[in-house]
């Protein structure tokens, strides 16, 4: 005897009050709408957040270069990486997973010196160059212009 699994049915008053999300297949979510919310249960919203904080995240994880080619630049994503799992903006199993990613590179910095070294003749200048590349050097700032008092007017006589 073979039974279909149906969803729940949550009867309201209200239609609006309900979770206004549409799974693939078509059913509708039957949770409360959350108060914090226009359309959404409590876990839909959150979702949506995620989903909407995922791009501002990823650009919050660049690296000062850019790149990932030098161990400053891996470590100021660790950095930054810390600071979003503190927050609770990243869950710890994808920081785990970031992490262990950044190892990676920091594992293999050395063999890209190497490499980079070979590249141009073992000329050992050629890896001071690239990191000179990846953090020019910033510019000077302007000197604070003196504000100049206008002349007192001397009294003609």
């Amino acid at each position: 005897m073979k039974s279909t699994k149906q969803s729940r049915s949550r009867v309201a008053a209200d239609q609006q009050k309900l979770c206004q999300f549409s799974f693939a297949d078509g059913r509708q979510c039957r949770m409360f709408r959350a108060d914090s919310h226009a359309s959404l249960c409590v876990f839909h919203a959150r979702e949506e957040l995620q989903l909407l904080e995922a791009d501002e995240i990823a650009d919050e994880l660049a690296s000062i270069s850019g790149q990932f080619r030098t161990q400053t630049d891996i470590n100021h994503v660790v950095g930054k990486l810390f600071k979003l799992v503190a927050a609770g903006r990243i869950p710890a199993r994808r920081a785990q997973n970031l992490s262990y990613l950044a190892q990676l590179l920091l594992q293999s910095q050395k063999d890209i010196r190497w490499e980079t070294n070979i590249a141009y003749n073992l000329d050992h200048r050629a890896w001071d160059d690239t990191v000179r590349a990846a953090y020019p050097a910033p510019e000077p700032e302007p000197e604070p212009e003196e504000e100049t008092q206008p002349d007192e007017a001397v009294p003609a006589n």
